[in-house]
């Protein structure tokens, strides 16, 4: 038997990672720090997307999908070498960057998420390869699968074109598209269909269908927003319009499905990790909404101008959706605790990084007045997050599990 709470455990050290990380980026604006900025903004992202959410994801599939398969051994043997690469990203990445090294590390992790996804595809039990929830599942790693073509293309572009080329750009956001508009997000909805599915309840087949065509229609429409930074042609705008409308389109039909039976999942969450999910369900409208907002190309100028906003959105993302349902998630199936001071250290650390984050932009574009000791401020309010996850690192690794907590 494999102990999945030792896993996310190592997964919630590199969240740690991150958090402290973030706030010697933010410390960096107002004082003397000795590193270089953008290495360490590198470690930053490559431990949060790859360390900590990619892990606590691939155990989850892991636990719910692929447990019974009796393959704990080559289950390992992946696990070890993912966190071989993410720890190498995580010692190169600060010490030079995008270099031979990390470049060789973040290779290597390409190589992990394809023999998971290989993993998963080949020893998913029969019974569990008719149910909606895997066909997510599965989709999801599809995305995992076609958002590392970005960094593929990266050192060919870098050798080529140079870091100022828009395709270097292009690459990033194709990345980071396919990675939390497909991969993240559908892995996270396949594990709450499970869910349902465990609980008995039971969705209209033709429902599912159209809820997933406009979900995957949406995936790879809004891809057009992100290369409405560099004014392409008008053909652009309307097509990741069309994408957002989709997308739009199909979480409606996703509140349709539940509506109905939001007293069941209050229930069968526990009253912390169902407020999480609360958040994260309001945040994905604000997220919706900013897409739509995003295809008027006054505002995707506006947007690249003021990277605050894009900034401001990607944490949105992360921060409030991403995270809060992981978490969320990792309470229902009893592998972390989710402590009261945890929660609202984390919600006020998000809330007012938040809000400073954008009202910066607003008042760039609205020439609003501008908060003195704006930069300190924010710093000093980051040190909230490092502080959070502590309380949570800590209350999981060195107290025992109580179902009350």
């Amino acid at each position: 038997m494999i102990n999945l709470k030792k896993h996310i455990g190592i997964a919630l050290a590199y969240f740690l990672a991150v958090a402290l990380m973030g706030v010697l980026l933010r410390f960096y604006v107002v004082t003397s720090l000795p590193f270089n900025y953008k290495y360490l903004l590198h470690a930053h992202s490559h431990t949060a997307l790859l360390g900590w959410i990619y892990l606590g994801i691939t155990t989850l599939i892991y636990k719910i999908f692929l447990s019974s398969a009796e393959k704990p051994k080559l289950y390992k043997r992946i696990f070890l070498f993912t966190n071989v690469s993410i720890m190498g990203m995580l010692i190169t990445f600060p010490i030079q960057g995008y270099a031979l090294f990390s470049i060789i590390f973040s290779t290597l992790f390409l190589f992990a998420s394809y023999w998971f996804t290989w993993f998963a595809m080949k020893y998913v039990p029969q019974h569990f390869k008719n149910r909606f929830s895997w066909k997510l599942i599965k989709t999801s790693l599809w995305y995992l699968v076609i958002s590392s073509i970005g960094p593929w293309t990266i050192g060919g572009v870098m050798a080529t074109l140079g870091p100022e080329s828009i395709w270097y750009k292009t690459s990033i956001y194709f990345y980071l598209h396919f990675q939390y508009n497909g991969w993240f997000i559908l892995a996270l909805l396949g594990i709450l269909f499970y869910i349902f599915e465990e609980k008995g309840i039971q969705f209209k087949p033709e429902k599912l269908k159209s809820f997933f065509l406009l979900l995957n229609f949406g995936v790879l429409f809004t891809l057009f927003l992100s290369v409405l930074w560099f004014g392409p042609p008008i053909v652009f705008y309307v097509l990741g319009l069309v994408g957002a409308v989709a997308q739009g389109l199909a979480f409606y039909e996703f509140y349709m499905l539940l509506k109905d039976h939001f007293p069941l999942m209050k229930k069968s969450f526990a009253p912390r990790a169902f407020f999480l999910l609360k958040i994260a369900g309001g945040l994905l409208v604000a997220k919706l909404l900013m897409q739509l907002f995003s295809a008027i190309p006054y505002v995707a100028n506006l947007a690249f101008q003021l990277k605050d906003f894009v900034i401001g959105y990607l944490h949105l993302v992360f921060l409030g959706i991403v995270i809060t349902t992981l978490l969320a998630f990792l309470k229902y199936f009893k592998l972390i605790k989710l402590p009261k001071s945890f929660i609202w250290t984390f919600i006020f650390a998000f809330t007012t990084t938040e809000f400073l984050i954008f009202y910066k932009a607003f008042a760039l574009w609205l020439k609003l007045p501008f908060i003195s000791n704006y930069y300190m401020l924010l710093a000093i309010l980051s040190l909230s997050f490092p502080i959070a996850v502590s309380i949570l690192f800590f209350k999981n690794i060195f107290l025992k599990y109580s179902k009350n907590m």
